[in-house]
């Protein structure tokens, strides 16, 4: 008897206070947004669930990147979304480009790393650095998808330390010849153009457009990954490309271009990491309320509360959190090192969630009937791409002390 009281008082409390759409916004975050906000966290919310959840984890399973999802990016406005409608994005804000990351990647980092990349790491440098005609030619079908791109900045021996580049351009006449490489390059194997980082003759750091069919330029596939295993990665070899100086972006020099551009994804990152937290929550929280151990859900026991009583604190703090950012960056005034904050604490808490999900679930939480093994492993490249852990570290640590840590 007193166990079935026990019971029902479960299931009344959790329809009394559950809310079965939103159970991770604690705070009534949603009050906050604009109704426009909304409108384009629901759009893109419906289509992950009717075009990624059904297929991202067999894609998932089988290493293949879903790159027909491309298209429907596209038509959801995810590929620049917050760069002018004049070149045919979405015009919207900060916030709602973080939304847009948050539900992307609610679905799965790797889908959230195609707009991303596509958005914040190639549309974006030609919008703030190229000229008029490069703008014109490229952002328009970037935007509708009939053009992807991808960013060439890290290479083999050169990743936290991206000024330390071999990567190079030689004038020759009216072109440069292009030689180096780029490692780990999301979209490489199946981009249309990159945006590549190399030094001049003088050390220069410039940015130019390269494109799909330039002789000598290769797009090999980076295979063996255990993680982001639906996203495709791959390098990007130059020898002797010839790159017209009409594909150079005429109005950056130095290590503050792709910086720059790196700040855009890591702020849409921050925002992103929430939405995969968000996914293990939800589905930690339904199943402790379902599974029953020792006659009752373990969601009744201590432990199990202690559990997502924390995941939805760290939930709650990284929404605050992001959302004070993009307020920030809404009025220009989000700095690198805030965003760097952002991002580390956000994908760390995500893979703290993932990894307390996971034991929420028992032996099921291994398998792909859920997807927290998934989000647990995409994140462990998360924490480390657009910035490591560590560095994003010492970024805050020498922006609250003023001494560079880095040298």
């Amino acid at each position: 008897m007193h166990l079935e009281n026990g019971l029902k008082e479960t299931k009344f409390i959790r329809k009394a206070q559950i809310d079965p759409f939103q159970p991770h916004d604690y705070y009534n975050v949603d009050d906050l947004l604009s109704d426009d906000h909304k409108m384009a966290r629901d759009a893109v919310r419906d289509w992950v669930k009717q075009e990624v959840s059904p297929i991202i984890e067999d894609a998932s399973e089988k290493g293949e990147c879903p790159i027909h999802l491309f298209k429907g990016l596209a038509e959801i406005g995810a590929f620049g979304p917050s760069l002018p409608a004049e070149y045919g994005c979405g015009g919207m804000d900060e916030i709602a480009y973080g939304i847009i990351m948050q539900e992307l990647e609610r679905g799965d980092s790797g889908v959230r790393s195609m707009a991303s990349v596509q958005g914040s790491l190639v549309m974006y440098p030609i919008y703030r650095f190229g000229s008029e005609e490069q703008k014109k030619k490229w952002l328009p079908k970037m935007a509708s998808g009939e053009v992807i791109g991808c960013f060439g900045l890290t290479e083999p021996d050169h990743g936290s330390n991206p000024s330390g580049m071999i990567t190079n351009i030689k004038d020759d006449g009216d072109a440069y010849i292009l030689n180096g490489a780029k490692m780990w390059i999301t979209n490489s194997p199946v981009a249309d153009m990159a945006v590549v980082w190399a030094k001049d003759e003088e050390g220069v750091i410039r940015g130019l457009i390269v494109e799909r069919g330039m002789k000598g330029f290769t797009t090999p596939t980076i295979h063996g990954k255990w993680s982001l295993r639906a996203s495709i990665t791959g390098e990007l070899v130059f020898e002797d490309v010839r790159v017209p100086k009409s594909n150079v972006l005429p109005n950056v020099h130095g290590l503050k271009g792709p910086l720059s551009c790196l700040s855009k994804a890591r702020y849409g990152i921050a925002w992103g990491a929430i939405g995969a937290a968000v996914d293990c929550y939800d589905s930690a929280l339904r199943y402790s309320q379902e599974r029953i151990q020792f006659g009752k859900p373990i969601g009744g026991f201590q432990l199990t509360q202690k559990k997502l009583a924390e995941m939805i604190t760290e939930i709650t703090k990284a929404q605050l959190l992001a959302w004070r950012l993009g307020t920030l960056a809404n009025e220009g005034k989000a700095t690198p090192a805030q965003i760097s904050m952002a991002k580390r604490n956000n994908v760390h808490m995500a893979l703290e969630i993932a990894r307390e999900a996971r034991q929420i679930h028992g032996g099921m939480g291994i398998t792909n009937e859920y997807p927290i093994m998934r989000h647990m492993m995409n994140l462990e490249t998360v924490l480390t791409y657009e910035g490591t852990h560590d560095i994003h570290l010492l970024i805050t640590g020498m922006d609250v002390t003023g001494f560079n840590a880095f040298k």
